[in-house]
């Protein structure tokens, strides 16, 4: 079954065609009241881990490994995959993040894992 999956700035303005729209950012992106989000969800757990995040630093050189490390905790972290994986069953889903790179991302790397699922 193939996921309907969308990524996108958490900044950019919401749209109808987002389907529901989760945060996946551990953190709260800056300059954004909740209500002007229109989240489904804000899914913290399925993050990258603050470790694994501040090592990233956004760095292009290290986004292949970032991407091995992000995957390999993203195994364990079953129950946060199941859940965004259940709405993902129920229509599209748009991954929401907050850095500038838009090529280089955990929603980016979290699309790309679960479409290999």
């Amino acid at each position: 079954m193939a996921f309907d999956i969308a990524v996108k700035r958490v900044y950019e303005a919401p749209a109808k065609a987002d389907g529901q729209r989760v945060l996946v950012d551990r953190i709260w992106p800056r300059g954004i009241a909740k209500k002007d989000a229109a989240l489904a969800l804000w899914l913290k757990d399925i993050a990258p881990s603050d470790e694994l995040r501040k090592w990233f630093g956004h760095e292009p050189e290290r986004w292949a490994e970032f991407q091995k490390r992000y995957r390999a905790e993203l195994d364990a972290n079953r129950e946060a995959v199941a859940q965004l994986q259940g709405l993902l069953r129920e229509g599209k889903v748009t991954l929401l993040y907050g850095a500038h790179d838009e090529a280089h991302n955990n929603a980016v790397a979290l699309a790309g894992y679960l479409r290999e699922a």
